[in-house]
C-alpha cells in the first residue's frame, strides 16, 4: 500500500466527515462524542468489526463518551488509501 500524495490527500479528506489532517503524526483524525458510555461504547464495536474485516485497524482513545480515532498505513508510512476507506466506513457508522 502506497502513501497518498498531498493531492490524493487532500481528495481524500473532501470525501469524510470532520476528520482532520495531522501533518506530524502523517494521520487522519476525529474526535466523536456521544449521549453516554454505553453509545461510545457501542460505537467502537461497530468500528472494531469494520476494522477487522478490512484488516485494517485504528490507533484509538475512549474517555467516557468520547472517541478519539486515528488513522494511518504503518507499512506506508503515513497516510494511505486503506485509511480513507476505514474513514468512510466509520462516518456510515455514526450517520
Amino acid at each position: 500500500m502506497d502513501k497518498l500524495s498531498a493531492a490524493e490527500r487532500e481528495a481524500g479528506l473532501k470525501t469524510l466527515n470532520g476528520w482532520v489532517f495531522d501533518e506530524a503524526a502523517g494521520a487522519i483524525r476525529h474526535v466523536f462524542k456521544f449521549k453516554d458510555f454505553s453509545e461510545a461504547f457501542a460505537f467502537m464495536t461497530r468500528v472494531a468489526l469494520a476494522a477487522e474485516k478490512t484488516g485494517h485497524h485504528p490507533d484509538w482513545a475512549n474517555s467516557y463518551n468520547t472517541v478519539t480515532i486515528s488513522l494511518s498505513t504503518h507499512d506506508a508510512g503515513g497516510l494511505s488509501a486503506k485509511d480513507v476507506a476505514l474513514a468512510q466506513a466509520i462516518d456510515k457508522i455514526v450517520a
